[in-house]
């Protein structure tokens, strides 16, 4: 008895179809175990933020008996409310300016043809190398000189444009078609109007991105503060290493400082993450 064609494929077909699932439960598997590994500290950390006293330094993942005394005492005696607002006035004002400012500089890099276009998008491209700490000194003179010492001003400034914004913007502005632009002036609109109503909502996505990166770095800005600031100006990064000499016999209570420090990133990044994968996402197919 002859077995037909048809139905000896059959088998080659489940075996492939059962080899995939079994390929895809096992990265599944991998994802998960890195995802759980990379989140270990942070799991400790806010498991160690509802310990008390007496079982702060155990080594066991979940407190035998929880409290929210840490975060009581976060608020009542490290002032941590302070720290928050300082961090949110500067963190909120260098992201309005660094999204303008950015997106202004980056339009005409993207669509306007000019002298000396390519050397300035250049000189943009090769400051990328230079390590942050090399306009420390730069922008201390600068600061000092303004007046601005001790004032929020001298965080917010100096990151007031970053030049990664600039470039992802300058490539967002690269997808939008020539044609609309072209259109809208013939209908009269200047240069201004053209990028706040046109092409300002086309890179909605590239604004996102940009929004995510400086909220991290932003939030957690850590030593130019220091350097600027008088320590009750301080953002909450700088305040928690400030406040952890003076109560590192309360290590509760830095733990959980440090994860109602991380909320605000979590929230942010919760908020926009599908306007940030999207602009991700058409990076990888450009």
């Amino acid at each position: 008895m002859e077995i037909s064609k048809k139905d000896s494929t059959i088998p080659v077909k489940h075996s492939r179809k059962t080899k995939k699932i079994v390929v895809k439960i096992v990265l599944y598997m991998i994802l998960i175990s890195v995802a759980i590994l990379c989140a270990g500290p942070f799991l400790w950390m806010l498991c160690t933020s509802f310990k008390g006293n007496e079982n702060i330094y155990e080594m066991s993942l979940f407190p035998k008996n929880p409290t929210i005394s840490n975060y009581i005492g976060v608020v009542k005696f490290l002032g941590l409310p302070k720290y928050i607002l300082n961090t949110f006035i500067m963190t909120s004002a260098g992201i309005v300016l660094d999204v303008i400012l950015a997106s202004l500089c980056a339009y005409p890099l993207a669509k306007f043809d000019f002298y000396g276009k390519k050397l300035v998008t250049g000189v943009l491209l090769s400051t990328q190398i230079l390590p942050a700490a090399a306009g420390l000194i730069v922008n201390y003179l600068t600061i000092g000189k303004l007046g601005l010492m001790g004032n929020y001003m001298a965080v917010i400034l100096p990151g007031s444009v970053a030049v990664f914004s600039i470039i992802l913007f300058r490539q967002a502005y690269f997808a939008v078609p020539n044609e609309i632009l072209e259109a809208a002036r013939i209908d009269g609109a200047n240069e201004f109007y053209i990028w706040i109503k046109i092409m300002v909502p086309q890179i909605i996505p590239a604004v996102s991105t940009v929004v995510i990166f400086d909220f991290v770095n932003k939030w957690n800005n850590f030593l130019w503060p220091i350097i600027v600031l008088d320590p009750d100006k301080y953002p909450i990064a700088a305040a928690l290493n400030y406040l952890g000499g003076m109560f590192n016999f309360q290590f509760g209570y830095i733990a959980a400082a440090t994860i109602i420090s991380v909320v605000p990133i979590i929230i942010v990044f919760i908020l926009f993450q599908k306007n940030y994968i999207n602009a991700v996402g058409g990076a990888v197919k450009g």
